[in-house]
């Protein structure tokens, strides 16, 4: 992880949402590299997301 942007605040495996996209379900983060994040959702597979665009929100599932 490089710390570019709000894709430095996330780590493989953790829980998303994607907050212009409900429907997607929840998310896992599968890889952050620079402001690209690769996240599968329970509804939507794997998407990439660039972070510069849209901010996810993290999930604490604790």
């Amino acid at each position: 992880m490089d710390g570019h942007g709000a894709a430095g605040l996330l780590e493989p495996g953790q829980f998303v949402r994607h907050p212009d996209e409900p429907g997607w379900g929840l998310g896992q983060v599968q890889s952050v590299i620079g402001d690209r994040v690769t996240v599968t959702f329970t509804q939507a597979g794997k998407v990439l997301i660039n972070t510069a665009r849209v901010m996810l929100e993290t999930v604490d599932l604790a």
